[in-house]
């Protein structure tokens, strides 16, 4: 079996990341329908925003207290409801077990472990503090830590230089499609992951893991 590098993804794939749900939980009165709750995600997230205000705190530019008052700003939304939004990340955050489960067969079998992701400064802290599998990665790249994000392609070539990637296939396992288009453009082999069960199958036809 060939030896590689697979690339982890976070939030969505080691973490739980619902950013629905958690609007849901955390601020149900305004959110009491699907369809608020969904509008409601898109004027705080801003998910395809690259300038948008959640970005800039991926990139550490801002931290939690200044991403509550620019959202408060910019929506109408109090900012003190938003500050408990912000808090409530890492509880929301639990640890996929299934995907710690893939991970540690992917290592038992040779692979080197390493992380791409898009993280602000506290969450990545948290996650290098709290979680003792977060040492089978060999290295990673979170997004606050270079002030660059996914889908950007520069942060795919800061990954390459800096966890020595330059003649390496890397394996790059994400739940956004438009990052898997870009680590594809990039030469890399992307997995879009929707469940463990799911990539540990792809990652089986690919023959980093065996079948059965």
């Amino acid at each position: 079996m060939t030896k590689s590098v697979v690339v982890f993804d976070l939030g969505g794939v080691v973490f739980n990341w619902q950013p629905t749900v958690l609007l849901q939980q955390v601020l149900p009165q305004h959110a009491p329908d699907k369809a608020s709750v969904q509008r409601l995600s898109a004027r705080i997230f801003q998910t395809l925003d690259l300038n948008g205000d959640w970005t800039q705190f991926d990139l550490g530019h801002i931290g939690p207290d200044g991403l509550a008052e620019r959202i408060a700003r910019r929506t109408g939304l109090p900012e003190q409801e938003l500050r408990a939004l912000i808090e409530a990340l890492p509880p929301h955050m639990t640890v996929k077990t299934d995907t710690v489960e893939l991970m540690r067969e992917l290592r038992e079998q040779g692979h080197r472990l390493v992380y791409l992701s898009n993280m602000p400064t506290g969450l990545a802290e948290w996650i290098e503090r709290n979680h003792a599998f977060f040492d089978w990665f060999d290295d990673g790249v979170f997004s606050a830590r270079v002030r660059q994000v996914k889908p950007d392609p520069a942060i795919f070539q800061t990954a390459v230089q800096r966890l020595g990637l330059q003649d390496q296939v890397p394996v790059f396992l994400d739940d956004m499609q438009r990052n898997i288009d870009v680590a594809t453009a990039q030469g890399w082999r992307g997995v879009r992951f929707e469940s463990a069960q799911q990539a540990r199958a792809q990652l089986q036809g690919l023959g980093l893991l065996a079948e059965g």
